[in-house]
């Protein structure tokens, strides 16, 4: 007996030594084999980059340049722009790194974070050969959906190859313009809810009243995409939204790329994984009481029509669980993408036009030429061009995503250069959109006519305009926001003038979307006591 247990330690010994070395050697190839492999590739072809920690990468530096940044700049006197008091050189104001390396190392170099390799592309060159690859071979990082998996999971914004493909198929017919069209009513509904509550604080107030517009109009935003999707369940569907963005906040404050960072149970995790359990518990129920309840004709009814139809057909969902992921997941892709982006580009828009007076007044005419004084419809959205081209110039000064990414998931041939499989590849949009070599001496200007003849006018290299991202995989829902944002600002011109409040402070913050750090605080006063 003793002999029998003797032996039986030894095995288990033996089990624990050879677990700990599968371990060592997994940790030792990611950490250390596969990064050093794919890069010495890449610098074979005449590609460099700062050196990266083991275990960090280049995060220790990026902190150390943003710190260096952050002292001079508090030593010098804000830059102002010529006509404004509003810089709009932010870029390399919130990412410094990115300059310091392309002045280093050129356009196109590397970098790591954590045990995320990156090959940085700003040369548009390549980034439009990364526009037109519509093979299935550049795909989106996995890291979107393991370290940002709270917020996006497997949905259509961080999927790859078929399973994207397949979602793609099911969700973009249903964001059509001509199905878009539908919901203006909806939007006009819900944005006058929020033009009567500050009717209500400027007659309460006097003639002028100073209101932080960015929480109201995500408040207006989150209740315009949840009557879209959720029909009328649309409370409970904002309910959602607030815990979304409460997670959105903490992720944007996590070290994407340090390996096992994200299972470390301190106190950001802890709130996470409640917070991740909130929203999936809420969400399915809404989908359980939608599977007895038929009758909406919503995103959310599409969802299920699409999980449904695949159920053991393709084999991509083919279980309950797998479902109720595919489901649950593109529910919050809907809310990130159509949500959040809208209601930041909307405050954007608002500052700038409070700064560009003639603008403003520029649009309110075009606005109540085309619309006279009622809600407009579809038809009339369409020719609110000037409307258009400052919502285009907003964009391209404060695009929401900050960088197109996307990863190499076999070895793909770009520029000359051969990718290996597993990098990845980040194109910095921000910086294209304010590169003065493609978009002239006036790029970090407010400057709407740019856009007078389309994008295509607007820009030496069209492709350096990405606001909704590019090639096969733009935005399915780029139709959805433009008319949200022309419905929301237009009905916002023909009710109020205003202006930018002493008291904003321009501070552009990086929180996973470009949004203002100190929200965006206008005096508006109603335009029937001004005229």
């Amino acid at each position: 007996m003793q002999k029998q247990r003797i032996l039986m330690e030894i095995k288990t010994v033996e089990i624990l030594l050879g677990v700990a070395l599968v371990t060592l050697i997994h940790g030792l190839n990611v950490l250390v084999l596969r990064p050093r492999s794919m890069r010495e590739k890449l610098k074979r072809q005449g590609i460099k980059g700062p050196s990266p920690h083991f275990y960090f990468g280049n995060i220790p530096e990026m902190k150390n340049i943003m710190l260096q940044v952050q002292s001079e700049s508090a030593t010098k006197v804000k830059e102002e722009d010529e006509e404004v008091s509003v810089s709009h050189k932010w870029p390399f104001t919130i990412f410094p790194h990115i300059q310091k390396w392309i002045n280093q190392y050129g356009p196109i170099y590397l970098f790591s974070s954590g045990s995320i390799q990156w090959l940085m592309v700003s040369d548009i060159g390549m980034v439009k050969e990364v526009i037109m690859h519509t093979s299935l071979s550049l795909g989106k990082p996995t890291y979107l959906s393991k370290d940002l998996g709270p917020l996006l999971g497997k949905g259509i914004v961080t999927s790859s190859g078929p399973t994207w493909s397949h979602q793609r198929k099911i969700m973009a017919p249903e964001l059509y313009l001509d199905k878009v069209k539908a919901m203006v009513n909806l939007m006009v509904d819900s944005t006058y809810t929020t033009l009567r509550s500050w009717e209500a604080r400027v007659e309460s107030e006097g003639a002028v009243s100073e209101i932080k517009i960015d929480e109201d109009l995500r408040s207006l935003s989150a209740d315009i995409i949840a009557r879209a999707c959720f029909g009328s369940n649309y409370i409970e569907g904002k309910e959602i939204f607030s815990k979304l963005r409460d997670l959105q906040i903490l992720l944007s404050k996590l070290h994407v790329g340090i390996p096992g960072f994200r299972y470390l149970p301190n106190k950001s995790n802890r709130q996470m994984w409640r917070l991740e359990k909130e929203i999936d518990s809420k969400i399915s129920k809404l989908i359980k009481q939608r599977l007895v309840e038929t009758h909406e004709q919503d995103l959310l009814q599409m969802i299920l029509k699409g999980a449904k139809n695949s159920e053991g057909g393709d084999g991509l969902i083919s279980d309950s669980i797998s479902c109720d992921r595919f489901m649950i997941d593109n529910c919050k892709n809907i809310f990130f993408a159509g949500h959040e982006t809208t209601a930041i580009t909307a405050s954007w828009c608002l500052m700038l036009l409070s700064v560009h007076q003639d603008w403003q007044d520029r649009v309110r005419a075009e606005v109540l030429e085309v619309c006279g004084k009622g809600a407009p419809d579809a038809d009339m959205l369409r020719s609110l061009k000037t409307l258009t081209m400052v919502i285009q110039e907003t964009l391209r000064l404060y695009p929401p995503a900050t960088f197109v990414v996307r990863a190499a998931l076999q070895d793909v041939n770009l520029k000359g250069f051969l990718i290996p499989k597993g990098m990845n590849i980040q194109i910095p949009v921000s910086v294209l959109q304010h590169d003065p070599g493609l978009w002239g001496p006036d790029a970090h200007k407010f400057n709407p006519e740019r856009f007078a003849n389309g994008v295509l006018g607007a820009c030496k290299v069209p492709q350096a305009y990405m606001p909704f991202g590019i090639g096969a995989r733009v935005c399915v829902g780029q139709h959805l926001a433009m008319t949200e944002l022309k419905v929301i600002l237009s009905l916002i011109l023909m009710k109020f003038h205003f202006s930018l409040s002493p008291s904003y402070l321009h501070s552009p913050a990086f929180h996973l979307v470009i949004e203002p750090g100190h929200g965006v605080v206008l005096q508006m006063s109603r335009i029937s006591a001004t005229m």
